[in-house]
């Protein structure tokens, strides 16, 4: 049944609204799979809003604010029909660390400075979008993003450390000066203090295991209070010495204005751009992974935009950096929403909820925020992943190994750039050494199909050989030095047929790089020969010219062809009377001598 012009929508409005896309998925059903999806991510954003703003030296209520405006314009402009935005751990860190160095934490200057780089984040996030660059988070290996997170997660515990046992450690300390701070003050750990974040982490254990409906957190928060609360009383809070986070503003998102000045601006260009590669990577990953199991193709250029526009927005309503949330987005999936229009509804229900309950943090203790925070850390970790890399990869260990360094010693903005550089290193390494083999006809295998058995014997005349990866600038050399070897090892092999199957890129210097060993080969008496040629480079070839310099009769489409002419008409048949190799079927046509 063809649609009637009437709900056709024009194209430029699609662009500019992209939420028209899906406006067919909403229907009465949805809408109540949503409106139960929506209450559920509001009620777990609740204590993990105030976690991460924690976690990002940010007062605790710009974590809510954070979940409210950007999940929802990330939501409507977006891709994903399951992503939700929000404020993250990796965000919170990489915030914490960039800016910590420039401003007190919680301050209302640190506070200006986020907003000023979520505005940045958000607008090169945009621009990414409209510039179509979403591949760019390709470049970002799975093994950085390993690396970062579990580097973080031990950073988190240790930011934290000061909370769970009650004893005072600068802003902004590194870890391993948190480790000396607690072996040189241990005499000064608060008991009263360490019992509610022990017993806040075992709560939420608990909860994780035997209470699998209810989020964890929500179970922990309310324990650990209540720990708080009966050891207040017992002993007195002047004995305990248990700090709560203080009453949260009931009140509305409020209107926030970053910092436009050109030294600002300059100072957070650096950790402007870790902090985008980092969110999109987060964003982005987690759409494509919940959109194959939802069987939805996630435009990735579309995401930038939508993570863009939530950001910019984000600024001027009191959020941070903004970005996909897993925990989120995986409950919003496992919940049963079925449009964006979840996403929506938990921003807007947040707004209620902090009106609701945000006066009942004061009774809420940093001891169990930082117990929470140690689960989230522990949870954080992935250590399959890390086994698997080690087991599998030498190369993608140094990678993580190098991440994971690099975030506990250095800026993480930093950290993230160099693990993504080491990514590339490792790709262009790769990739400029083609694996080269020698092939030749095996007469056991059905059509006597190639093969890479060194026990086969070889035409005297002529060196198969195969290779696989793109023949472009940085993998020439290696080309070049491996045809070199074969040529002095058996210099007799005036003849070079190459495999060309697996080439699926040539730029300019590979296809010099066949047209000079073509005129170097028939100089001497030789030839280069190519089969199974793709399109794309034969094109180049043509192109440029390089398919008459190497003699177009000499490239192929069927081995079978090639192998045929180069024995009848190409190779010396005063050497072929004398061979007894004979690998090939035409050479039986040829007389011994």
């Amino acid at each position: 049944m063809q649609p009637s012009p009437r709900n056709v929508i024009p194209l430029w409005q699609v662009k500019l609204f992209p939420f028209l896309k899906w406006r067919h998925r909403v229907n009465k059903q949805t809408l109540r799979a949503d409106l139960w999806a929506g209450i559920t991510g509001a009620v777990v954003v609740l204590p993990q809003g105030v976690a991460f703003a924690t976690i990002a030296g940010m007062p605790p209520e710009y974590g809510l604010y954070a979940g409210m405006i950007p999940a929802i314009i990330a939501a409507l402009f977006g891709s994903s029909w399951h992503l939700v935005s929000g404020p993250t751990t990796a965000a919170s860190i990489v915030l914490f660390s960039a800016l910590s160095a420039f401003a007190e934490p919680g301050s209302q200057a640190y506070v200006s400075l986020a907003l000023t780089l979520t505005l940045m984040v958000g607008a090169i996030q945009l621009a990414m979008g409209l510039a179509r660059l979403g591949t760019l988070v390709n470049f970002i290996s799975h093994s950085v993003v390993i690396g970062f997170t579990a580097g973080a997660a031990i950073l988190i515990a240790f930011n934290q450390a000061k909370h769970f046992f009650g004893i005072t450690v600068p802003n902004g300390a590194h870890f391993y000066e948190v480790i000396w701070a607690l072996i040189s003050h241990y005499n000064l750990i608060n008991p009263y203090v360490v019992t509610v974040g022990a017993l806040t982490m075992v709560a939420g254990l608990a909860a994780k295991r035997f209470l699998k409906q209810v989020p964890y957190m929500i179970v922990a928060i309310l324990f650990g209070t209540l720990v708080a609360v009966v050891l207040d009383n017992l002993f007195g809070v002047d004995t305990t010495g248990i700090k709560t986070v203080g009453a949260l503003p009931a009140s509305l998102p409020p209107l926030s204005a970053p910092d436009f000045s050109y030294d600002t601006l300059k100072m957070l260009a650096p950790a402007a751009f870790a902090a985008t590669l980092f969110a999109l990577t987060e964003a982005v990953s987690i759409a494509r992974s919940l959109g194959s199991r939802a069987g939805q193709h996630i435009d990735g250029n579309q995401e930038f935009i939508g993570q863009g526009l939530s950001n910019i927005a984000g600024s001027f309503f009191s959020g941070y950096v903004a970005t996909g949330s897993f925990n989120r987005s995986g409950l919003n999936y496992e919940a049963g929403a079925r449009t964006p229009l979840a996403a929506v509804f938990a921003g807007a229900f947040l707004i209620v909820v902090v009106l609701l309950v945000a006066p009942w943090a004061a009774y809420l203790p940093n001891a169990a925020m930082a117990g929470i925070l140690f689960l989230v850390a522990w949870g954080l970790i992935d250590f399959h992943h890390i086994k698997r890399i080690i087991n599998t990869s030498h190369s993608e260990t140094a990678v993580l190994a190098t991440t994971f360094l690099s975030t506990l010693f250095l800026e993480l903005e930093f950290a993230i750039l160099l693990g993504v550089v080491l990514s590339l290193v490792v790709y262009l390494a790769r990739t400029s050494r083609p694996r080269i083999t020698p092939r030749v006809p095996d007469p056991a295998l059905p059509k006597r199909r190639f093969s890479t058995n060194s026990d086969l014997q070889e035409c005297p005349q002529m060196k198969m050989a195969q290779i696989d990866g793109s023949l472009f600038f940085g993998a020439v050399a290696h080309v070049r030095e491996s045809i070199v070897q074969y040529q002095q090892m058996q210099p007799q092999q005036r003849h070079l047929l190459v495999v060309a199957s697996a080439i699926n890129f040539i730029d300019i210097a590979g296809a010099e790089l066949l047209s000079e060993e073509a005129i170097q080969r028939r100089n001497n008496n030789g030839g280069l020969y190519l089969v199974s040629v793709k399109d794309s480079v034969c094109q180049t070839l043509n192109n440029g010219g390089y398919a008459d310099e190497i003699k177009r009769e000499n490239i192929f489409e069927h081995k079978n062809i090639a192998i045929a002419t180069i024995v009848r008409e190409r190779l010396d048949k005063q050497i072929c009377a004398q061979c007894n190799a004979r690998i090939f079927v035409e050479c039986k046509e040829i007389p011994r001598a």
